[in-house]
């Protein structure tokens, strides 16, 4: 048997990474079974997903598109004739390939190919990873074969669409079954040594970057040992006082947060859909700092939905700016109870199946013809 999907998603890692992570989890269950499955992926090539789909290994297609902006403006009337010219190439795209569903994962860039599914009666399939929809994904969902969501309790946002199903948002399964021990002797960090870990997206923050700067420095964290991820486009100058700082390691990337996120006293993170995952996966013991720009401040959302359960505690920008994150990490620090009680909190919320719920929950619903 051969199956084949048109996925669309883009503008930012959020949207990217979901997308990527199930066209894995289709060709993995296809080989499993001794099947093909062939794969195409549309958005921008300007965009973060015309660089990181194609060195996914994945066919990409480059499709006209423009964000709607939230009020008329002369800009919407560009947007309407972008997308419809989107729509187009996507309808030329789904004669010729003929795929059995397309599955998007939100984004502008997505609007064309759902547009054009819709026209062609080809099945759409939707997975929202943040616990605030995301506006095309909200859109679309209307008369969707499937949306599976990333957080529970949204079926009564979704309920114009056919079926809705919590999956979870899908991480990398070395994330799960990390302990703290295993993890710091794979980093070579003593058992004794308190460790802080700080990572603001794969652009890095700079409220993030500054906080840890200011107070690696302060001779009370001396004995504190933090590590920061950066980001690829730090904002923030490095002075060559903060980087002979003995206490503080300063890297640009992370391919393996989950080694820090579990091995760490404290990870202080920005909260969007895919870290909170991972948040759970790893039972990180948490501070949340919500991206304060995100849209709809979804990153709160996505936040409160943790901390309500006990799994991490939420910090705003402001506060971090405001110079109040300071003594909540020091309090967090000295109380090993507290710890252990987030990080057990937050693994009980890890879905570990969320591959399975995933895969069985598109199959489903090919079989249903819907």
């Amino acid at each position: 048997m051969e199956r084949r999907f048109m996925i669309t998603g883009g503008g930012t890692s959020g949207h990217i990474n979901p997308a990527l992570a199930i066209a894995d989890l289709l060709v993995e269950v296809a080989e499993e079974n001794g099947d093909d499955c062939k794969i195409i992926f549309t958005g921008r090539k300007i965009g973060l997903e015309g660089e990181l789909v194609p060195k996914a290994g994945y066919e990409f297609k480059d499709v006209e598109a423009l964000p709607m902006p939230y009020k008329p403006t002369p800009k919407a009337l560009k947007a309407i004739s972008a997308n419809n010219r989107g729509k187009k190439q996507c309808i030329k795209l789904i004669n010729e390939f003929k795929p059995d569903a397309v599955i998007s994962t939100g984004g502008y860039v997505s609007a064309p190919l759902i547009m054009a599914a819709k026209k062609c009666k080809v099945p759409v399939m939707i997975h929202e990873a943040n616990a605030f929809p995301g506006r095309a994904n909200k859109l679309f969902a209307r008369g969707s074969a499937l949306v599976m969501t990333g957080f529970p309790g949204q079926e009564s946002i979704f309920a114009k669409a056919k079926k809705v199903v919590y999956t979870g948002n899908p991480v990398r399964s070395n994330m799960f079954g990390r302990t703290r021990e295993r993890s710091r002797e794979e980093l070579g960090i003593s058992e004794d040594t308190k460790l802080v870990f700080i990572m603001g997206g794969s652009l890095g923050s700079a409220t993030l970057t500054n906080f840890v700067f200011n107070t690696a420095i302060k001779e009370e964290f001396k004995d504190i040992h933090f590590v920061i991820s950066v980001g690829k486009h730090n904002s923030v100058e490095i002075s060559d006082e903060v980087r002979k700082l003995p206490n503080l390691e300063i890297k640009e990337y992370i391919d393996r947060p989950d080694l820090y996120m579990s091995a760490a006293d404290c990870s202080i993170l920005r909260a969007g859909a895919v870290t909170c995952a991972e948040i759970t996966a790893t039972g990180a013991c948490a501070i949340m700092v919500p991206y304060p720009f995100a849209a709809h401040d979804h990153q709160t959302y996505n936040a409160n939905s943790l901390a309500s359960k006990g799994a991490g505690i939420v910090v705003s920008d402001n506060d971090v700016k405001e110079g109040k994150l300071e003594s909540i990490l020091t309090d967090l620090l000295n109380d090993r109870n507290k710890q252990e009680e987030i990080r057990k909190a937050s693994l009980g919320l890890a879905i570990k199946d969320t591959g399975k719920r995933i895969t069985d929950a598109i199959i489903e619903a090919l079989g249903n013809g819907q």
